[in-house]
């Protein structure tokens, strides 16, 4: 599914890269030592009267980027792609400002435009759409994917801002149709009044269901008129949110329980930040800025994305916080930090542009948190929640590869926020490997500058997870913390997903150190995949989790609130940690048999339990994937009515359990 990378965006794809060695062990069952192979004795003692480390409820969370048009086209419920005429070749070779869309009839013209006529200087292309006759004309938009996928007897809520040369006004109608031309909806028709730009709305009802649907706009002539922010919405979104989210996509993160959401990426965050700010808000090639992002959404910049497509920021910064909030994470920001990564490694040398940036970073604090009286806790207002969103976490940068000038620039963003909002953890960076000089330097002058948190990202071979389930164990417990913000085996097979899941054993284990980790990416269309491995998939009518989705889903529906200490014949094929829910006292066991033969264990759990315990299980054959029509890895729960103080039971092979235990009644 993958496609070539370009030149800049090659190091992202290649970090983590191991021998030819290592990358042979990814296939099949051979990513197990072969001792390991075969049937084996295991013993797991357990040590409830103890305490490890307690576990963050945040521990868990998403990592969101736009990458794989994971915003427009995905998780942003905008149906139109290419709304308001801004796709250009600097974006997309292919690209063109008519992108997506196409004639619907003879008899007229339509040619997009830059002028003074334009609907804002953010939004500077519009449609002039010339109607020669009362036979119409007009354009229509094919979607994403194959098009529409609209539902039968859905309603889908249609905008677009319009105006017109005739005085008496000018009939513009809009209907949804298959590929075919035939009617998928009856017509709704505006009137157009006047030159002055005015948004018109209506709604659309399907007829029936059709994934390749289309919207026609079309006028009645003679007459020329101004189209723009063309716009169909599905009714439904997450929450019923206006401008929301595409809700079955929403629903799985949702479902996922995440702690924490880190947005808006990634390589996007800091790319091309080194722009002069004096540049035009409709230049291209600017860094992702948030400010660009929030708003009435007709007034908002487009951008380029750095993954080589147009975002439209109809999903921005508020959409974020709102969208955490309703999921019940932590909203976890990252800005620029006047550094690039990702292939370009470049430091900005203007103190004007830095501190600009400084000062944006303090603003955004105060979009998030502030009062209704400040100027940005004011906009927050404005768009709809004068609550504060409770931003306690903020990360400046992404992955520099140049670790002396971004800490440089970091200490003076922290030291800034700190004078202001002495609450607010900011998070530094280790580079993008998870070794190296660069992270040994990161490392060294985090330390030196006794940084609270760091952001640790690497993509790995299967091999590399399963031999580094200790890789914590001896960073020092006086800090600074981790966070794991980006992590995943190099696949989408259930092998790769079992090796991830040996490794999280670890993660927990040491989380005293480990306190917040994320799996990365989370979303994916399949017609425009850029990065791969993902956890989320979709098309235009179908989203589903992959083998590494079931897997998040189960550690981070079952964290447990403390370490419970234990012990186990020491393996790569066998890896476990304990926990205990503080408010149920159970104790959920966590095991992780990633061989090819059942492995026949005894627990030692030091304390009475209950001999019913629930029982989760993902389990199959390593080579499995989840697909759009099958999804052969699922949790399957079933219960177990021999659990006692001690006890025999064995582990599938290639499997992840999860026991929870429940102390006895006295």
């Amino acid at each position: 599914m993958t496609r070539a990378l370009p030149s800049r965006r090659a190091e992202k794809r290649r970090r983590g890269r191991r021998s030819a060695l290592a990358l042979a062990l990814t296939g099949s069952l051979a990513i197990v030592p072969q001792a390991a192979a075969q049937s084996a004795d295991y013993d797991l003692t357990i040590e409830p009267g103890r305490e490890g480390p307690a576990i963050s409820d945040e521990m868990y969370g998403v990592f969101y980027e736009d990458i794989n048009r994971a915003a427009d086209g995905g998780l942003y419920a905008e149906l139109v792609q290419n709304r308001s005429f801004e796709y250009a070749p600097v974006d997309n070779p292919d690209y063109t400002p008519l992108t997506a869309w196409q004639p619907a009839q003879q008899g007229g013209s339509a040619e997009v435009v830059d002028d003074a006529g334009r609907l804002n200087e953010r939004n500077r292309n519009y449609l002039r759409l010339t109607a020669d006759g009362p036979q119409g004309y007009g354009i229509t938009n094919t979607g994403y994917n194959t098009g529409f996928a609209l539902r039968e007897g859905a309603k889908y809520d249609f905008s677009v801002w319009a105006r017109t040369d005739q005085p008496a006004g000018t009939a513009l109608t809009a209907m949804l149709r298959d590929p075919s031309g035939a009617p998928l909806s009856q017509p709704l028709e505006v009137n157009v009044r006047g030159d002055g730009w005015a948004k018109y709305t209506g709604t659309l009802t399907a007829t029936r269901a059709d994934t390749r649907g289309r919207l026609e706009v079309s006028a009645a002539g003679p007459a020329t008129l101004g189209l723009d922010m063309i716009s169909l919405f599905p009714r439904e979104t997450f929450k019923g949110r206006p401008n929301g989210m595409r809700a079955d996509l929403a629903e799985k993160i949702a479902a996922l329980n995440p702690g924490f959401l880190r947005f808006p990426g990634g390589c996007l965050v800091n790319t091309g930040s080194h722009r002069a700010y004096e540049a035009p808000d409709w230049e291209r090639e600017r860094s992702y800025q948030w400010k660009d992002t929030i708003g009435p959404v007709e007034q908002r910049a487009t951008n380029a994305n750095f993954w080589g497509y147009n975002q439209s920021y109809g999903l921005g910064y508020f959409e974020y916080f709102q969208f955490a909030e309703d999921v019940g994470a932590m909203p976890l920001p990252v800005v620029p930090a006047l550094v690039t990564g990702c292939g370009q490694n470049q430091a900005t040398d203007d103190p004007e542009l830095l501190q600009r940036h400084i000062q944006d970073t303090l603003d955004l604090i105060e979009f998030a948190n502030g009062p209704v009286t400040s100027t940005w806790g004011a906009k927050r207002a404005e768009m709809g929640h004068p609550e504060p969103f409770g931003l306690t976490h903020l990360a400046v940068g992404n992955e520099e590869n140049l670790p002396d000038e971004f800490m440089e620039r970091f200490v003076q963003f922290r030291d800034a926020i700190q004078a202001r909002h002495p609450d607010i953890t900011v998070i530094s960076n280790s580079g993008p490997d998870d070794s190296g000089q660069v992270f040994d330097r990161a490392w060294e002058l985090n330390r030196r500058h006794g940084v609270d948190m760091v952001d640790e990202h690497y993509y790995n071979d299967p091999a590399w997870f399963l031999a580094n389930n200790h890789r914590y164990d001896s960073y020092d417990r006086n800090g600074p913390e981790v966070i794991l913000g980006e992590f995943a085996s190099e696949d989408n097979k259930f092998h790769n997903s079992l090796a991830e899941a040996a490794y999280m054993t670890g993660l927990e284990r040491n989380a005293d150190v480990v306190r917040l980790a994320s799996y990365a990416p989370l979303l994916s269309n399949v017609d425009y995949v850029q990065w791969s491995p993902d956890m989320i998939w979709f098309d235009n009518a179908r989203s589903w989790g992959t083998t590494s989705y079931q897997t998040q889903k189960l550690f981070m529906n079952n964290v447990g609130d403390r370490v419970v200490p234990s012990t186990a014949t020491e393996d790569q094929a066998f890896r476990q940690v304990v926990t205990r829910d503080e408010r149920t006292g159970e104790l959920i066991v966590k095991v992780v048999n990633a061989q090819s033969s059942p492995a026949r264990t005894h627990l030692d759990v030091g304390t009475d339990v209950e001999p019913t315990a629930r029982v989760t299980t993902l389990q199959g054959d390593p080579e499995a994937e989840n697909t759009a029509t099958e999804q052969p890895i699922r949790p399957v729960e079933t219960t177990l009515d021999s659990a006692a103080r001690e006890f025999d039971h064995t582990f599938p092979a290639n499997s992840i359990t999860f026991l929870r235990l429940r102390p006895a009644q006295s």
